[in-house]
């Protein structure tokens, strides 16, 4: 993950090299210390090592359900600490794109294996991938105050974070190559991490080589889009674009052949486009129009009548079958 990012730094600073500073263009980097970004870089180590951790002890379905509540606590975040006011319509755009992520998982609760070995690993997988959202909307709340303040190019803050976490994580998998680990861990030696099993498995498998820089160049882009929409746009905007993930895996996965089709599913990401077109108020036009077709309808009601009666209107009642007429 960390690597992808890196790489980010690295065609930073071959633009930078390639590429001359506009002097017109109005808006200078200001300058700070790389270590703004240390913060959002252990914050994103942290979230994503608690839920896969989670993700290991609980249902696919609750890992599914629970990211969607990175929306509500960003945007309360948001309100709190950058001062946002977020209006009516993106609230309840976000609470539409959690209730369509929380169908989509319900559909493999009712659809999938339920089977229950440990309710207690179940309810604590839960949490850690709880606890790991409200540091997830931390992270991309610092990032929106500073990335904005120092107005830093989305390469450069990304590539930073990459640094920052690929230093730490590197050090970190020393000593978790020692610590054991039980049945938790999934290796030939059973310990927290083998991250030398690992290269071994890359070296060995060109499908897990593919893989890996598949996913090391879809980190590099995703998290520099991601950084991009922070900046221009805001902290929510990006958590809510993010839930397109799901829909596009869903997708992919019935295109192949990964994934069995359940209608549940199908209300559920329904539901996750509505809610993105209500937070981005794209709704609003259908809105307006059915309005005025509503005012000319009434509008024209109200010409009939003029033409008919004259000044002196009726009023008009309807009581049941029987048909009132008085006088205006």
């Amino acid at each position: 993950m960390f690597l992808g990012e890196l790489s980010c730094l690295v065609a930073f600073k071959i633009l930078q090299l390639v590429r001359k500073p506009d002097a017109n263009s109005g808006k200078e980097t200001v300058k700070f210390s790389p270590f703004v970004l240390l913060p959002p870089a252990c914050c994103d180590m942290i979230a994503t090592s608690l839920m896969y951790i989670g993700l290991r002890l609980t249902f696919a379905a609750s890992f599914q359900m629970l990211r969607g509540a990175i929306i509500i606590f960003t945007g309360l975040l948001s309100v709190a600490f950058l001062g946002r006011v977020l209006q009516c319509h993106r609230w309840v755009g976000m609470f539409t794109v959690v209730a369509g992520l929380i169908i989509v998982g319900l559909s493999d609760f009712i659809f999938g294996d339920k089977n229950i070995s440990d309710i207690n690993g179940v309810i604590a997988g839960d949490l850690l991938i709880l606890i790991a959202q409200v540091i997830q909307a931390v992270q991309v709340v610092y990032e929106e105050k500073y990335v904005s303040k120092y107005n830093i190019p989305p390469l450069q803050a990304v590539g930073w974070e990459g640094f920052f976490g690929f230093c730490i994580l590197s050090i970190l998998l020393v000593p978790m190559y020692y610590i054991p680990a039980g049945s938790f861990g999934d290796n030939p030696r059973h310990v927290l991490e083998d991250a030398i099993d690992g290269f071994h498995q890359i070296a060995n498998s060109p499908i897990v080589l593919i893989a890996t820089i598949g996913s090391i160049t879809s980190i590099a882009f995703f998290n520099f889009a991601g950084i991009s929409i922070l900046k221009e746009l805001s902290a929510t905007t990006r958590v809510v674009l993010d839930s397109v993930r799901t829909l596009v895996i869903w997708l992919v996965s019935l295109a192949v052949g990964w994934q069995s089709f359940f209608y549940l599913q199908l209300i559920g990401f329904m539901t996750l486009v509505v809610g993105m077109c209500i937070y981005e108020n794209l709704l609003a036009p259908l809105q307006r129009q059915v309005c005025t077709c509503t005012q000319d309808s009434q509008a024209e009601t109200e010409e009939s009548r003029a033409l008919l009666y004259g000044k002196d209107s009726p009023d008009i009642q309807y009581s049941g079958d029987d048909l009132y007429i008085g006088e205006g």
